[in-house]
């Protein structure tokens, strides 16, 4: 007899087939059964609901919150059953304990720096192997390539020479060795951003012989947003490497309405044999550190440089002119405007929820000063929502067939952007059901089978007799985002059973705390693996 029988759902597998109504057994944390009249020692009524794959976050920012607060409720009660960590070229393996230290300081503004926490790992096994000491959800790792290049060449914007490109070469086969899924940039952040194309080509090579892809956060998404697609597009082509594009907007008023013209890059790119897939998440603003927005050189040398430079009158100037007038490559070339750049976390709580222009108008300041003085008394550890999005844009990308989810969500400031508590239910809610952009079939296929393809698991990812049991159980009239900008850390309605490998993480709409999740790594034929039994 089954452990647990889901009675009656609509089964939607994953695979943008119709919905069904059947009998799901699960048992020692697989699906054991799909059928009529199956019979467990628990059975749950689930007329009414949708039974559908767990969500696959493809881009989260919960390297830490995993740790610190493994329940990690913004995603279960979301139906988050899997994320992909190690994002936008920046995190915490593999490290040495100089660059651990500037990486704390440098991304402490999206995922935070607990204090008391335990730094127990150097390198990606060990972090994977520290994550399934407990956790939630599922996780896969990317390594990051600014990592990498931090390890291997420190912050100095200068080409690598092939003693470099060696050693990076040597760290990204090590992290795929022990079972990074692939390799991230974030090409507008130091160090990372300082790497020419002919070095990713390099190092994206060495991604593709371990069977995994490059996620890129690539070097502009506003001013020349479609040559910066198109420019990796040609280091994926080049290097024989699966690209997944990281929160694939097209922002700022330049190309409002001008996703047709990203959308026919890709397909043109995809009919030429390019293997494409890309993630989104259904809001407009974006979020990142305040830090992000300054120009690369002033970010050479690390975060100890950035404090010297921002109290340095010259480089002040030269700051000021970069991020005003000409557009810091920071900002992606567009010249920053302030009413745009609303504080998301900081020391002072004054300043959360208040946008830059606000508080300069407020103090009798120019915007640069409060920019300034926010960054050295958060010690750059300042969060932002940057208001530059699309409505139309946003719905154009999402019905593309390469589009998968990715939340992007970064759980570290005072008032984090909703996202990280609402993007699934959003997308089923807003998009699919109040709005008709998707179908329910295709936006579950985006969310879950299409994502598990990328991440090679080979056993995920759709409804199957055999496959872990990462479910979740939805009510398509009720489903619906309630995290908000003033109130972001809200639970969704109309998700009341989330299950990870068979465990409940979410039972009758309540958290229950386990921590079924793995490490899942890398395979060398069937896709990632755990070690946990």
């Amino acid at each position: 007899m089954a452990d647990l029988v889901l009675r009656g759902a609509t089964v939607i597998d994953g695979t943008g087939a119709p919905g069904a109504r059947a009998d799901v057994a699960l048992d020692g944390g697989r699906i054991a059964a799909i059928g009529p009249g199956l019979t467990g020692r628990r059975v749950l009524d689930a007329d009414g609901l949708a039974l559908c794959p767990g969500f696959i976050d493809m881009h989260a920012h919960s390297d830490l919150a995993l740790l610190a607060e493994p329940a990690h409720a913004a995603k279960t009660t979301q139906g988050v059953t899997c994320e992909v960590l190690g994002q936008d070229g920046l995190s915490y393996a593999p490290v040495d304990d100089v660059t651990l230290e500037q990486t704390r300081q440098a991304i402490a503004g999206w995922n935070g720096d607990p204090p008391g926490f335990s730094w127990s790992w150097r390198g990606v096994g060990e972090y994977l192997d520290r994550l399934d000491t407990g956790i939630a959800v599922n996780a896969c790792y990317l390594v990051p390539q600014g990592s990498v290049r931090m390890l291997a060449m420190g912050w100095e914007p200068r080409p690598a020479n092939a003693d470099d490109i060696n050693r990076q070469r040597a760290l990204v086969a090590e992290a795929m060795e022990q079972g990074a899924v692939g390799m991230s940039s974030g090409l507008t952040y130091a160090p990372g951003m300082y790497a020419s194309d002919d070095e990713l080509v390099e190092l994206c090579r060495v991604v593709a012989g371990y069977g995994g892809y490059y996620s890129p956060h690539h070097r502009s998404y506003g001013a020349g947003a479609l040559t910066a697609y198109a420019e990796m597009i040609e280091v994926s082509r080049r290097a024989g490497c699966p690209l997944h594009l990281a929160h694939a907007t097209m922002n700022f008023p330049e190309n409002a309405g001008r996703a047709p013209e990203l959308l026919k890059l890709l397909d043109h790119a995809i009919a030429d044999g390019c293997d494409i897939s890309l993630d989104t998440y259904p809001y407009l603003p974006g979020s990142t550190t305040l830090v992000a927005l300054v120009p690369s050189w002033a970010s050479a040398g690390g975060p100890e440089v950035i404090v010297r430079r921002l109290r340095d009158q010259g480089a002040l100037l030269r700051m000021r002119r970069d991020l005003e007038q000409l557009g810091s490559d920071g900002c992606h070339g567009v010249p920053a405007d302030w009413r745009t750049v609303e504080i998301s976390g900081s020391r002072d709580p004054r300043a959360v929820g208040r946008t830059i222009a606000d508080l300069a108008a407020e103090q009798g300041r120019p915007p640069f000063e409060v920019f300034r003085t926010l960054l050295l008394d958060d010690d750059l550890g300042t969060t932002i929502l940057h208001h530059v999005g699309n409505e139309e844009n946003v719905r154009t990308i999402m019905g593309h067939p390469a589009h998968t989810g990715g939340s992007d969500g970064i759980l570290g400031p005072a008032r984090p952007h909703p996202r990280a508590w609402g993007t699934f239910p959003r997308f089923l809610g807003r998009y699919v059901r109040d709005e008709g952009v998707l179908g329910l079939e295709e936006c579950v296929a985006h969310l879950t089978g299409r994502a598990a393809r990328r991440l090679r698991l080979s056993d995920r990812g759709l409804i199957r007799t055999g496959y872990h049991a990462d479910l979740v159980l939805f009510d398509p009239a009720t489903v619906r985002d309630t995290a908000t900008f003033e109130d972001p850390c809200r639970q969704a309605d109309g998700i009341p059973y989330v299950f990870v490998n068979g465990v409940a993480v979410v039972d009758g709409g309540r958290p229950t705390g386990a921590l079924p999740g793995h490490a899942l790594r890398r395979g060398a034929a069937t896709g990632p693996v755990s070690r946990r039994s």
